[in-house]
């Protein structure tokens, strides 16, 4: 009982301790200037930059890994070919085929 007392207490005094985030208030005291409002605008503009640089860099990571997995199939049917040509080989060396071990 005095467990979920004392929880409840403290989610009640998170609760009334938090306060509102001012972001995009209009009545916001420290963003009444012009120059204020130009500084936040261009901090915005720089962490969307960011932003955008970091989405291009994961972009292009995925879609490399994506074309590796659009070539598997092709680069599995050349190396399935290599390898029946060395199977080849093997069992013509084997058989006395010589100029087949050489490979």
């Amino acid at each position: 009982m005095n467990a979920r007392l004392l929880a409840g207490a403290i989610a009640l005094g998170s609760i009334a301790l938090s306060t509102p985030v001012l972001a995009d208030d209009p009545n916001d005291p420290s963003m009444r200037t012009k120059q204020a409002r130009e500084r936040d605008a261009a901090i915005i503009r720089q962490l969307n930059l960011e932003q955008l640089r970091y989405v291009q860099k994961r972009d292009a990571r995925q879609a490399k890994g994506w074309q590796a997995t659009r070539d598997y199939p092709n680069q599995l049917a050349e190396h399935e070919k290599r390898m029946a040509a060395w199977r080849h080989a093997v069992r013509m060396c084997e058989s006395g085929h010589y100029e087949y071990c050489a490979r």
